[in-house]
């Protein structure tokens, strides 16, 4: 996992964003913030159990259905399963540790 910061690469209004093995973040504090960076790593887990291209097509396929049923992009961003599972677990820094394979498939 390699840590950069690009405020050109996040979109506007996200602190940060994994592509693997890169972690993304808006501002130079957020690599220091473990919340974040612990979102992020649970990103970098569900990308590795789907082997990274079948994730981010499941995103974004996950993510054109929340928009079509809630009409609201923050809404359907906030309800992809990946999303669901990283907020719900960011503040529990040994989440990680005990995560069952494929524990987001729970958030759907």
């Amino acid at each position: 996992m390699v840590v950069i910061v690009s405020r050109y690469l996040i979109p506007k209004g996200f602190r940060g964003i994994t592509l693997f093995p890169f972690i993304f973040v808006s501002k130079p504090d957020l690599k220091q913030n473990p919340v974040v960076i612990n979102h992020e790593k649970i990103h970098i887990q569900q990308q590795i159990e789907l082997l990274i291209l079948p994730f981010f097509l499941w995103y974004g396929i996950e993510f054109l259905i929340n928009w079509i049923r809630y009409k609201d992009k923050n809404l359907a961003y906030r309800n992809i399963s990946f999303e669901k599972e990283a907020y719900a677990n960011e503040k529990d820094l040994t989440y990680l540790n005990q995560r069952s394979f494929w524990r987001f498939l729970k958030c759907i």
